[in-house]
């Protein structure tokens, strides 16, 4: 009978060994699918966004655009909608594409050229620099390595996902927690207001902004795929070469600042800014 009681604990405590066993070794199985602890990115491995050092302390950060598809501009039914703004079609983004969080600013601007032209608002480091031509702002992005964005990247980034009026949808009320309008006539600093689903600040409102496009009076005939505008061509009573500036302004009420709003800048026009986009190149 003892050596049956004996027997009988020596199973048990052999069962519970096993069992312990099993448990170190799925314990060790689970720490080695775990990532690195160096790895502190949860996309690692995958495309991310970037920044650029300006030197003296300055940067400027970026977002990765992903590629995709979009109904660029607005419908006949749309509140605010001007004329120019169709007919609506499906373009594709092909590739993706680096794009400025937000508007360059005056520090920025002034950390590349060595001048601040701003002629509108106090100066102020993170202020956008809105007091530049189509030229100006080319040659700043060229500088960085990088371009002004297409009208259609802009719509693009703008809308992140959004077919409605605005990047969260369609209130005039919700539009002040996203942007600086409607007649306040004061530049704000930028990023101050939410960011849109791409985490870009100020495509709404604060400073109108630059687009690589030449303006056309409308959609008519225009690409869908990468589309990068027309030739130059005349539109009564516009300047030659005017240039498509998108986003709004802070003197300007919420229709002008739109996703699908557009409106055009004259060459020598300088109470414009920008932001920089970048060409995306694959890892190898």
């Amino acid at each position: 009978m003892v050596g049956r009681v004996i027997y009988l604990i020596m199973m048990v405590l052999l069962i519970a060994g096993c069992e312990s066993m099993v448990e170190n070794i799925n314990q060790n199985a689970a720490l080695w699918q775990k990532p690195s602890r160096f790895t502190t990115d949860p996309n690692a491995g995958k495309p991310s966004d970037k920044t650029l050092d300006l030197g003296s302390g300055v940067r400027m950060e970026f977002v990765l655009i992903p590629a995709g598809s979009f109904a660029m501009g607005s419908p006949d039914s749309e509140k605010g909608r001007k004329s120019c703004e169709g007919p609506v079609r499906q373009v594709q983004i092909t590739r993706p594409f680096y794009l400025g969080k937000y508007e360059v600013t005056q520090d920025q601007y002034a950390a590349i050229t060595g001048k601040n032209p701003n002629q509108i608002a106090a100066p102020g480091r993170d202020y956008p620099q809105n007091s530049v031509t189509w030229g100006q702002a080319a040659a700043f992005c060229a500088k960085v390595g990088g371009r002004l964005p297409t009208e259609a990247e802009w719509e693009y980034a703008c809308r992140a996902g959004s077919s409605g009026r605005f990047c969260f949808g369609d209130s005039d009320e919700n539009l002040k927690e996203y942007a600086w309008y409607s007649n306040t006539a004061i530049y704000h600093p930028v990023g101050l207001k939410k960011p849109n689903s791409f985490v870009l600040y100020d495509m709404h409102g604060n400073a109108w902004e630059w687009c690589q496009d030449y303006w056309a009076k409308n959609y008519q005939d225009a690409g869908t795929i990468d589309p990068k505008g027309p030739s130059p061509v005349k539109n009564p009573g516009v300047p030659a070469e005017a240039r498509v500036v998108r986003g709004g302004e802070v003197g300007k009420d919420a229709a002008d600042c739109r996703c699908a709003s557009r409106w055009w800048g004259a060459p020598f026009q300088r109470n414009i800014g920008f932001r920089v986009a970048l060409d995306y190149t694959p890892p190898q």
